[in-house]
């Protein structure tokens, strides 16, 4: 579970958020380029990332009442 940063996930112990990761991902940016970018960062930490978005994406959302 990644920790908050102003409303956001970010990498636990940083304030790196995790949209920022998947933003560099999503532009073509390989994990090893990512990692040699955010120097807190482990190939792990970009991986972890990954993973908390395929989880999101599989997230079913509750119909509220208006």
């Amino acid at each position: 579970m990644p920790a908050i940063c102003k409303g956001r996930a970010c990498i636990s112990g940083t304030r790196i958020t995790v949209s920022s990761v998947l933003d560099n991902l999503a532009e073509g940016m390989t994990v090893e380029a990512i990692v040699a970018s955010y120097p807190p960062l482990t190939a792990e930490d970009v991986q972890a990332c990954m993973a908390y978005a395929a989880a999101l994406a599989h997230e079913e959302l509750a119909p509220m009442a208006a």
